[in-house]
């Protein structure tokens, strides 16, 4: 591939099946230098981050990109084009929980092994752009785990870079034998910088999403570079959360509640109630820390063993 050219490719699963493939687009700028990769529609939902990636690869010229960029922007197309909230409709298997993946599985297994040996290890940094999925209401954040090594510290850097607002960093307890699951916990464990992006929420395009996400990457590349923007440089407020808590559904029924994310909590607050088919209450929810909602069912149907809400605590 020549230096300053920009390939576009569908990268076939299974040649039977017109949805079993990857749009893989590689962008090699004009002067060397590292590598980044952006993964956008891991959850074909999470409508946000693949329009903010759609804009992203129309707007970036490879004569001003110092080195390469590897972009995923439909990395689940079937759940993209079926509307599927959170699974391949395919195999009915969420993609963002198969990594490594297995070459001999079904298409989401598939498409976890394809990214995790052909594009990983040819990744110097992986973003993973996510945002809440069709039923969930969501805090935009960023965030990445903390293997309290130099990539670690590197992915930090990247976050604060981003100008995005609250950053989290979530604890790396795997063992390298152990299965990954999640995309970019995939690339830490590969020993690859790597974070993500969370913006967006219940299946809506949201400009102000897409936006953010747009300049938290060119932020983020500017920082490093790989590509020079001029952005909105304000020194913006961060904060930071450290830890997590994690409310879970107790019963399946109708889920009430007032409180959106991003909306602070006390604990021992009431924050909702669940009610069976007939609208008699079943379980009063309380919140169980003080703590700010980074995440939510925003939508009324709940099942027994789903995140209710997940509560982000201070550093």
């Amino acid at each position: 591939m020549k230096k300053d050219q920009r390939v576009d490719t569908l990268i076939s699963l299974d040649k039977n099946n017109l949805l079993e493939y990857i749009p893989l687009t590689v962008i090699k700028g004009k002067y060397p230098g590292v590598t980044y990769t952006i993964v956008a529609g891991v959850h074909g939902y999470e409508y946000p981050p693949i329009i903010a990636t759609q804009e992203l690869m129309k707007e970036i010229d490879a004569r001003q990109l110092r080195g390469n960029l590897i972009i995923l922007p439909i990395a689940n197309v079937a759940s993209f084009y079926r509307r599927s909230a959170f699974v391949n409709p395919l195999d009915n298997k969420n993609l963002n929980t198969a990594f490594p993946g297995v070459a001999s599985g079904t298409i989401t297994d598939r498409i976890a092994h394809w990214i995790t040996k052909e594009v990983i290890p040819n990744t110097d940094v992986f973003i993973d752009i996510h945002g809440g999925d069709a039923n969930e209401d969501l805090l935009p954040f960023i965030c990445y785990y903390d293997r309290q090594d130099d990539k670690t510290e590197k992915a930090r850097q990247l976050c604060e870079a981003s100008g995005m607002e609250y950053i989290v960093s979530y604890p790396y307890n795997i063992l390298k034998s152990e299965a990954a699951k999640y995309a970019f916990k995939q690339a830490v464990q590969d020993e690859i910088v790597a974070l993500s992006i969370e913006a967006g929420k219940l299946g809506v395009v949201q400009e102000e999403n897409v936006k953010m996400i747009k300049t938290a990457v060119y932020r983020m590349l500017n920082h490093a570079g790989v590509y020079k923007t001029k952005n909105d440089e304000r020194n913006i407020q961060k904060r930071y959360f450290a830890n997590q808590s994690y409310i879970k559904v107790p019963v399946k029924g109708i889920f009430y509640s007032d409180i959106k994310a991003g909306e602070e909590m006390i604990k021992g607050q009431k924050i909702g109630f669940i009610t069976d088919d007939f609208g008699n209450i079943l379980q009063q929810i309380l919140a169980p820390s003080d703590g700010v909602v980074l995440y939510k069912i925003g939508t009324p149907p709940v099942n027994v063993g789903e995140t209710l809400m997940c509560i982000g605590h201070y550093n």
